[in-house]
């Protein structure tokens, strides 16, 4: 994975459910989600998008979860950005 544009995000102290959620991926050795150094950075500030996100995703709706992840997948690949 290619590192972040935005290092000092990146690279700070960790703090929310996310900060958990990054401080164990890195301990297992695991992937860490980009978009998890956001969450864990200012979490006061991205906790409403992380409930956002997973509504969207996880919510009801006449699309099934799996459909919708594949849609944001193709859609992430059209845009050249790894999901």
């Amino acid at each position: 994975m290619h590192p972040m544009f935005l290092p000092e995000v990146e690279h700070a102290q960790a703090h929310g459910s996310y900060g958990a959620k990054l401080a164990a991926a890195r301990a297992a050795g695991q992937h860490v989600p980009q978009i998890w150094h956001l969450f864990a950075y200012k979490p006061d500030r991205t906790e409403f998008l992380a409930q956002f996100s997973q509504g969207v995703m996880r919510g009801p709706s006449p699309l099934s979860p799996g459909l919708r992840e594949l849609i944001a997948a193709f859609t992430s690949r059209r845009n050249d950005c790894p999901f």
